[in-house]
């Protein structure tokens, strides 16, 4: 892979890995020794793979009907191989380094790991099996060390370390000036400078912790494509929907079966009136992998110690202060302060949704933590007299998709034309991004269905990033992926609201990745502070329910009919019920995420019980029983399926909707959601921009000012008194 990308992003739940260079003439480090293995592979294995191939495909994406498993190992070690000529080529260059031979030739190696890496990560997340999750297991571990390779090799950071003492001297414009700041940074907070003993402690650790993740991630994706609910009487399909029962129909079972991704575990918890199996869905979803041998209690227990082992080695407190450094929040307490400021009030209107619920049920029963969408969504309905199957015939797929597109056209001058591409899986749609001038952008591919072989959730990748090196100009290969219940043959795919804002929020991922304008992969696209990176994904929500969005794409599927002015505005006076819950059980998972990460070695090593450690912080903050995080430690992927992910950041959603509120004020200011100056500036400092500048003069270029959060609460429901600050 380009080892650029790859330093830019870090150890990414995509990669988990890296690769790197080594040769025994530069490599002069015992750490960087180790870490690279000893790597071979003959012509005779790479005879007909087609990673070895250029790719004649439209727009040069991967031949997925031609790659086979089997491919992805030969073609991985040709390319680490090669990387490491590339490196040696660099670190050993008999020339005295310059930013040309040093830092933008690093930008350039390993195309073809690039190639099998990139495709590699995104197909085990998409279309996995068990042989594909074995070489996980091999291929990960293996990247990391030469990942290791390439920081701790002394050679290569002894020029890039000459190069940035010359920086002022230079005469670098800001793209050069940039990637040179982020390249020096990154080989210091990986430990080059660090001594041989302690480089050597940190490639141990990093290879045990790639081991791990990965098997976190299997252990979860097994346990959650293992537990269904398969339903055949009358009483056990009461009060579902039409729509929803075709949905999860499984004509080899004869029967209804609802699995744990999470858009047909929330239908079902809304609309079953079977509370016994409410209950064993709910313990389902919140007990994956918390037994047996996919238990994964024990496995978070030693990837935060193994985090915070690096950490201390690295010179810092925890690994939220190392991870915390260069984001927005800056310190683990400013982070923690941060969501506190929201968690108060919302688990004080949590604590009244409670109790409006429990006035419905009367004495029949104590409410319980698996009746909360149910009876939620029953004091919704008899409050704002609405319920989601009123809603769902205006949300089809396929319009608020072509609105997600107007919107982009009308604010930022982008056009979609849908093309025949083969994807890797016959429901992947392909669309030609074109900019307002009518050149190519990029190839947007979505992919928004639910199966076995597919992890839970909803996410942005890609399959190819940008760059614009020496006039070599290349466009990405952006994806987009839900898990969408799949609607019978025929059937149009109905979406809950929920669900539309989601589909806009993963487009303004794609978007970010598609519009960036920067020429050095290290940080062109989505690259950022992970409490940065999600603004430009959450601002675009906000336009889901505005009316003249809804005109657009808020169509009766049958009849074609705009959704009636009444029913919009029942929903939208809707749209703060239930919000102490939804705050409630994100904060609760962000607050557990930096409690983990803001232990110090001593500290971890005390831990021996994964549930009882969750119990005690939760129940430190006050959580209630009836609310569960929307992530317990065991199937918290964000923060334990790699080696850095969102872990000490998934307090970022929160923090970001700090910006995307603030953000869409502007809009709201100049009484035009599609205010062409605004439009210009966000489209400017935020989509084009990537990583050029520190995350808070980029939103300040935008906005013309520091964030609020004042907007964010306002927007939840909350009348919280404005301390200052965030």
């Amino acid at each position: 892979m380009k080892i650029s990308k790859l330093i830019g992003l870090g150890l990414i739940a995509l990669m988990l890995g890296a690769c790197g260079g080594k040769d025994d003439a530069n490599v002069t480090d015992e750490a960087a020794e180790a870490a690279a293995d000893d790597i071979s592979v003959s012509d005779a294995e790479l005879e007909g793979n087609p990673f070895m191939q250029e790719w004649d495909t439209p727009y040069g994406v991967p031949p997925f009907a031609v790659i086979e498993n089997g491919h992805y190992m030969p073609a991985t070690k040709k390319g680490i191989l090669e990387l490491r000529a590339e490196i040696d080529a660099i670190a050993n260059n008999p020339e005295a380094p310059t930013f040309e031979n040093t830092i933008v030739a690093m930008e350039l190696t390993g195309p073809l790991l690039d190639k099998v890496t990139s495709t590699f990560g995104n197909i085990t997340g998409t279309d996995t099996d068990d042989e594909l999750r074995a070489l996980e297991t091999e291929i990960y571990p293996m990247l990391t060390r030469e990942y290791d390779a390439i920081r701790f090799n002394e050679a290569l950071y002894a020029r890039v370390k000459a190069i940035y003492e010359q920086k002022d001297s230079l005469g670098l414009d800001e793209q050069d000036a940039r990637l040179l700041e982020l390249r020096n940074r990154y080989f210091v907070r990986a430990g080059a400078a660090l001594s041989p003993e302690v480089k050597q402690q940190i490639a141990d650790i990093n290879s045990e912790m790639s081991s791990l993740t990965t098997q976190f991630s299997q252990n979860l994706l097994l346990e959650t494509k293992a537990f269904t609910l398969e339903l055949t009487e009358d009483d056990e399909i009461a009060g579902l929907s039409d729509d929803f029962k075709a949905a999860i129909w499984n004509e080899d079972k004869q029967a209804w079966v609802v699995g744990l991704n999470r858009s047909s575990y929330e239908t079902f918890m809304v609309q079953s009136e079977n509370r016994e199996l409410r209950e064993k869905l709910f313990n389902g979803y919140r007990l994956r992998a918390t037994a047996g041998e996919r238990d994964n209690g024990p496995l978070a227990i030693k990837i935060a110690q193994l985090r915070a082992k690096r950490a201390e080695l690295m010179g810092y407190d925890s690994h939220a202060a190392y991870i915390l450094e260069y984001n927005m929040a800056k310190t683990p307490k400013g982070a923690e302060d941060f969501l506190l400021r929201v968690w108060r009030p919302g688990l004080e209107r949590a604590k009244e949704e409670r109790a409006d619920m429990q006035a419905m049920i009367g004495d029949e029963f104590t409410f319980a933590a698996h009746d909360w969408w149910h009876y939620s969504e029953k004091v919704r309905k008899e409050r704002f007299d609405i319920d989601e199957n009123e809603t769902k015939p205006y949300f089809d797929l396929a319009n608020v998709r072509a609105g997600a597109f107007e919107m982009a056209n009308r604010l930022f001058g982008v056009t979609f034309e849908e093309v025949a591409v083969e994807g890797w899986n016959p429901v992947v749609v392909s669309f030609d991004v074109k900019d307002e001038n009518g050149e190519h952008l990029g190839l947007f591919m979505t992919d928004m269905y639910a199966r076995d072989s597919k992890r839970g959730g909803a996410w942005m990748s890609s399959y190819r990033g940008t760059s614009n090196i020496d006039g070599d100009y290349i466009r990405p290969l952006i994806t987009n992926n839900l898990n969408l219940p799949t609607p019978p043959d025929g059937n149009p795919t109905l979406m809950r609201f929920t669900d539309v804002e989601t589909l806009f929020h993963e487009f303004g991922h794609g978007l970010h990745g598609l519009m960036t304008q920067i020429d050095y992969p290290m940080f062109s696209g989505v690259d950022g502070p992970r409490d940065y990176t999600e603004f430009p994904a959450q601002i675009l929500e906000h336009w889901t329910s505005q009316p003249e969005m809804l005109e657009l794409y808020a169509r009766h599927y049958e009849t074609d009919e705009v959704i009636p002015t009444d029913l919009v505005e029942r929903m939208l006076a809707a749209g703060n019920h239930n919000q102490g819950f939804a705050t409630t059980e994100y904060v609760a998972a962000s607050l557990l995420d930096l409690r983990w990460h803001m232990l110090s070695t001593e500290e971890a090593a005390q831990i021996t019980d994964a549930r009882a450690f969750e119990k005690e912080v939760l129940d430190g903050y006050g959580l209630i029983p009836e609310i569960e995080p929307r992530y317990r430690s065991n199937y918290f992927a964000h923060i334990f399926s790699s080696s850095t992910g969102y872990s000490s950041g998934y307090y970022a959603y929160l923090w970001s909707e700090i910006l995307d509120a603030d953000g869409f004020e502007a809009f709201k200011q100049a009484e035009d959601i599609f205010d062409p100056a605004t439009a210009a500036r966000l489209k400017k400092w935020v989509y084009e921009a990537g990583g050029l500048r520190d995350a808070d003069e980029l939103y300040r270029n935008f906005r013309g000012q520091d964030p609020s959060i004042e907007p964010l609460l306002e927007g939840r429901g909350f009348a919280v008194e404005e301390t200052g600050g965030n």
